[in-house]
């Protein structure tokens, strides 16, 4: 039924009852069609062919003394296309419960493997591969299998196998050990949340705000942009010209950022300033200067010098906020070390140094976290979005909580956005059971040892160091690359995010995979190429569940709040990791499914960045100042 050696048959004999009935050739019989063999499976693939396909049937119907027709070619056609149909679907069907077998046995919730494929069926048959992965997929949605074309043939496979198979088994045990430490339970996960959720309301409480490892600063924005607080009809209203900065990572942007009153798009003119490890890492004041010099050059190409203009800043580090226009930086994080800034207003700085230049007046009215500014984007296009992510470099969360939970700021009506700063989760040892050995490396080598927890790992920044930790691992205990460290594997920073980003790329055969190893250095083999995919799978994995555990602390605190049985609700989201890693945002927006199932969860793409939401809190606030001033 599904093999090549009897498929050319099964159509030949098909076609032999159809000229009978006279559905094909005019009733007409040739004693070639009645020969055993005279169809092989190459005629059905030839047949098959999507472009030439028509005329091969032509050709081989005549060989076999038919005279056929255009509607006897094309329902030749169909035949060929139903017996071999049916072969993919039995073979996938099939291939499925071996899958799930694999998967059970090893108790996975998500099976990961390779199936290797040979035969002529598979290789000469224009449709025949494309079917079968489809309907595997479809029916094992929870393994992601990849089928990888053997090219030497089984007579080599064979010696191999007996070659490795024990030297294969007993280093597969040792590399699993490894990953296991990755793999982590639904029971884990809840209590992750859990965990979250409570430290979450200690950020919140006046008597342990300042202990809490969750930070929960308040932003003093309260209000989105329609100045309706999530008006049904959401008409936007704000308009005019607004300059924004957006400061996060090793660049910098400056933006001017044109909003035209009941418009939802918005025109963006924006800049791109690198920030060089020397200024990150100097005095606060050489920072903030070359920020001025970089908004003086932006001024200049703009044609804007002289015109005043109202700021929003977007500034991506733990701030303390007594304003919506005053922001006292915690500490730095991401890389950033600049002197003289903790415990100082960023706003401040930033107008000291415009008036040390000299050269131009801005009105800074707000300063925002990068998650706020996402927030507030998305919600110019969703009122129904209540929450920030950023998934990238960094990794945070803030959300709209309701005055009455929040503490340390006196009043009781509406609502207030919180900049949760979760990357500190963890920081109290709370999450210290799931932290790996790997994990300890990356952090004692970080610049702030023992910090931001949760963010180093869950985030961009640290993924690919875990990565490389254990790879190192692995190389020592002459599981991978031979055994030898080379002197790339041992420099820290090598294994970058954007490569578990690319070798986890379901396109990717792993002869790729081996080709982005080699690129880095390192000088590896199919099987170690393999190991390496697995590696960068369980890692990103873990880090997606973990952003997913944190998340569905959030919308059940907000479904609780409200006293709803089920919540609707979006949440922005910004950030590479999320948005270009093939499989972190499925996998995050999975788990939140599992773990906050009375809360239907709708997750946005920001499309403009944190730098536009900087530039819309600046509208709302003006807004609100002017609604002030005329009342």
């Amino acid at each position: 039924m599904i093999s090549g050696l009897y498929l050319g048959e099964l159509v030949r004999l098909i076609l032999v009852k159809m000229t009978k009935a006279g559905l094909l050739f005019g009733g007409k019989k040739s004693s070639s069609l009645h020969t055993k063999g005279k169809i092989e499976t190459r005629h059905v693939a030839a047949m098959e062919k999507y472009k030439e396909g028509l005329a091969n049937t032509r050709e081989i119907l005549t060989n076999l003394g038919l005279e056929p027709s255009e509607a006897d070619c094309i329902a030749v056609q169909h035949v060929c296309t139903i017996v071999s149909f049916r072969s993919a679907n039995l073979c996938a069907a099939a291939l499925a419960a071996i899958l799930t077998r694999l998967r059970e046995n090893k108790k996975l919730a998500r099976l990961r493997t390779t199936v290797g494929v040979d035969g002529t069926v598979y290789k000469i048959h224009p449709q025949y591969p494309k079917r079968l992965h489809k309907v595997v997929r479809r029916l094992v949605p929870n393994c992601d299998v990849r089928f990888f074309l053997s090219e030497s043939g089984s007579t080599k496979g064979a010696a191999m196998v007996t070659a490795v198979a024990a030297r294969v088994q007993a280093q597969r045990k040792q590399v699993d050990q490894v990953l296991a430490l990755f793999r982590l339970t639904r029971e884990q996960l809840v209590g992750v949340r859990d965990k979250m959720r409570a430290e979450l309301e200690y950020g919140l409480k006046r008597d342990t705000h300042l202990l809490a490892t969750v930070k929960m600063l308040p932003t003093y924005v309260c209000g989105m942009p329609d100045g309706t607080e999530r008006s049904p009809t959401f008409s936007p209203t704000e308009r005019g010209n607004f300059l924004a900065l957006d400061l996060g990572g090793t660049n910098f942007r400056v933006l001017l950022v044109k909003i035209r009153s009941g418009r939802r798009s918005v025109r963006m003119y924006n800049k791109i300033f690198a920030i060089p490890l020397e200024i990150m890492q100097g005095t606060g004041e050489e920072l903030f200067d070359h920020i001025v010099q970089c908004i003086s050059d932006f001024l200049d190409y703009m044609g804007l010098k002289g015109v005043p203009l109202p700021l929003g800043f977007t500034f991506s580090f733990p701030c303390r906020q007594t304003g919506i226009d005053k922001g006292i930086l915690i500490e730095w994080t991401k890389g950033f070390k600049a002197t003289d800034c903790e415990g100082e207003d960023m706003v401040d700085m930033l107008r000291e140094a415009i008036k040390r230049r000299n050269e131009f007046d801005l009105d800074i009215v707000a300063v925002v976290n990068d998650t706020v500014g996402t927030m507030m984007t998305c919600g110019y296009e969703d009122p129904n979005c209540e929450i920030g992510l950023i998934a990238g470099t960094g990794s945070n969360m803030c959300y709209m909580e309701e005055m009455r939970n929040i503490e340390v700021v006196e009043g009781d009506e509406g609502k207030m956005c919180i900049n949760t700063e979760w990357g500190g989760f963890g920081d109290n040892g709370c999450i210290d059971d799931i932290r790996t050995q790997y994990d300890k490396e990356v952090d004692e080598g970080s610049l702030n040892p023992g910090k931001q927890r949760y963010e180093k790992m869950t985030s961009g920044m640290y993924l690919g160091e875990i990565v490389r930790q254990i790879l190192i691992d692995l190389t020592k205990q002459g599981l991978l690359f031979r055994g030898q460290i080379s002197e790339r594997l041992r420099t820290r920073g090598i294994f970058e995010t954007k490569f578990l980003s690319q070798i986890e790329s379901d396109r990717l055969a792993l002869l790729q995979v081996r080709r982005i190893l080699q690129q880095l250095g390192l000088d590896s083999t199919c099987e170690d190429s393999i190991v390496v995919k697995e590696v960068c799978g369980a890692v990103s994995r873990r880090a997606a569940q973990l952003c997913g555990a944190g998340m569905a602390a959030i919308v059940e605190k907000r479904r609780e709040d409200q006293g709803l049985e089920h919540l609707k609700i979006t949440v922005g989201v910004d950030g590479t990791l999320y948005k270009l890693h093939p499989h972190f945002s499925w996998i995050l927006q999975e788990t939140v499914k599992e773990l906050a199932p009375k809360c239907d969860v709708t997750f946005m793409l920001s499309e403009d960045g944190s730098g536009k939401g900087a530039a819309l809190i600046t509208a709302v606030a003006k807004r609100l100042q002017q609604a002030q001033k005329e009342n």
